[in-house]
């Protein structure tokens, strides 16, 4: 493709990707296909000879698009927010056409030195203390690997990295039984052994119990076993549960493990003044990772990670072959030596345009107004007889399930509920105006509305509320009641809005 053909065909899709952008919202949330659908339109083979671009597009256009989910939907309310905006976009453009390797200081400056420059700035809007020093990573789930790498080298003396896991037998991992299942994962992977993976109990809001992993790392001690790290959670995927990482911080510290906070999606929220509270003790942690991509307006993947010991992150994970050794190495940051991969994409520049385009105040406003969003739905859950709320809503998710009375005088089996509310998420999610996803809280089946993408304002909860109210299970179940609710379509007044 010459560059006159490549200016034509990128004019294009960007004139598609502005009005896309502009206008997600006339699609289906969620594509209404069966498994198999997509694949069977697809070409056995890749063709022979080179194909037009018109032709590649009209496929996008009739095979691929029909089947998206999109996640940048306002009523997307599924999982977790996995955000874009204009600025990210341009910036990955330009990524993508330098073609950059950020591997070494020396093959690429720009990029090193840019990627420094921005982490430094995020350390300072989440309020990390000097001694911390950031890389990007692809996700949390490499982050936390990266974590748990350096909390085995750290308690062996880096003999794990010389002499294999012999010497690491009997390292233990404390996380409580909402931490993400990456932690498991990153368990696993450095070979730390699934079987020691300790879980520890949460308390009626899902956070970790301090009571529960000091008896837990005593009787480890006692028992010959060594703890090696304590990965806590601020913002727990089911439920955005907030571990009290200030008083766990010393029961780690006692027992000398690394202390590792996982806030994915919470992490944004520490830019705000008034949600710092959540983040107290955040200064005495020995890592921390928080994703730019899920709710900072980054288009995936961009994830911060922050450790305080970047000596024994290099030690952990620095390697010199010849081909890699410039004149430099020794007065400039190599972040070969501060993640899994050896090649790594120029992350650095979409999270920059986001922050100069956006600045400060602009993404503390959108913030707010996911916050007041997600306060008000819940008072609309609670103000609701059929309905009951599951979780605190300390950020921008609220956890809640259809509770019905159907029976005069009776309440509703646990058993029968769980089937209403899988009911109620498929009778949703099939409608392609709001996608929901679920999760289990005290073994109850919760509903999970996560409040959070670029472009979500007031009417889309709106219509996403007024969709699972109208669903027909809630209608079916809820006939019999003396009093039938009347179908909200607004969610009380709040202060702020995106």
């Amino acid at each position: 493709m010459d560059a006159e053909r490549f200016r034509r065909h990128a004019h294009a899709m960007v004139d598609w990707v502005a009005d896309y952008l502009a206008g997600a919202e006339r699609y289906p949330v969620s594509p209404n296909v069966a498994p198999g659908e997509v694949r069977g339109r697809l070409p056995v083979s890749a063709p022979a000879g080179g194909e037009e671009m018109e032709t590649i597009w009209r496929d996008f256009e009739e095979i691929v698009l029909p089947a998206i989910t999109h996640w940048n939907h306002p009523r997307f309310f599924g999982y977790f927010p996995a955000t874009n905006s204009g600025p990210s976009i341009l910036g990955e453009l330009l990524s993508a056409a330098l073609g950059v390797n950020a591997m070494v200081w020396h093959s690429s400056p720009a990029a090193t030195e840019l990627e420094e420059c921005v982490m430094d700035w995020l350390r300072q809007l989440v309020g990390l203390p000097e001694a911390f020093r950031g890389v990007i990573e692809d996700t949390a789930s490499s982050a936390t690997l990266v974590a748990l790498l350096c909390a085995r080298e750290r308690a062996t003396e880096f003999r794990s990295n010389a002499l294999g896991m012999g010497v690491a037998g009997g390292l233990r991992v404390y996380a409580s039984r909402e931490a993400h299942s990456s932690v498991e994962k990153a368990v696993k992977i450095a070979g730390l052994g699934r079987e020691n993976l300790v879980l520890v109990d949460v308390d009626d809001n899902g956070a970790m119990r301090p009571d529960a992993l000091q008896r837990l790392m005593m009787a480890d001690q006692r028992a010959g076993r060594r703890p090696c790290a304590v990965v806590t959670t601020i913002g727990t995927t089911s439920s955005t549960g907030i571990d009290p990482v200030a008083a766990l911080a010393p029961i780690a510290a006692e027992h000398g493990a690394w202390l590792h906070v996982d806030a994915a999606l919470a992490g944004a929220a520490a830019i705000l003044p008034e949600k710092q509270h959540l983040f107290e003790g955040l200064p005495l942690v020995d890592s921390f990772v928080m994703n730019p991509h899920k709710w900072l307006f980054v288009n995936f993947d961009c994830s911060a990670f922050f450790c305080r010991h970047p000596d024994v992150l290099v030690e952990t994970l620095a390697i010199f072959p010849e081909y890699l050794k410039t004149p430099h190495d020794r007065v400039v940051t190599n972040f070969r030596d501060w993640g899994i991969p050896l090649g790594r994409r120029f992350r650095a520049l979409k999270l920059w345009f986001v922050l100069r385009s956006f600045g400060v105040e602009g993404l503390r406003a959108r913030l707010r107004g996911h916050l007041a969003l997600a306060e008000a739905l819940a008072r609309s859950v609670d103000d609701h007889p059929h309905f009951e709320r599951l979780a605190p809503v300390p950020l921008q998710t609220v956890c809640f399930r259809l509770h019905p009375h159907c029976e005069a005088g009776g309440a509703v089996d646990e058993e029968q509920l769980d089937r209403w509310n899988a009911q109620l998420l498929s009778e949703v999610n099939g409608t392609g105006r709001a996608f929901l996803t679920h999760t289990r809280l005290k073994g109850r089946f919760a509903l999970r509305f996560s409040i959070g993408q670029t472009e979500t304002q007031r009417e889309h909860v709106e219509e996403g509320w007024r969709v699972i109210t109208n669903a027909p299970v809630v209608t079916s179940c809820t006939a019999s009641t003396e009093h039938p609710p009347p179908s909200p379509t607004r969610l009380p007044k709040e202060r702020h809005s995106p």
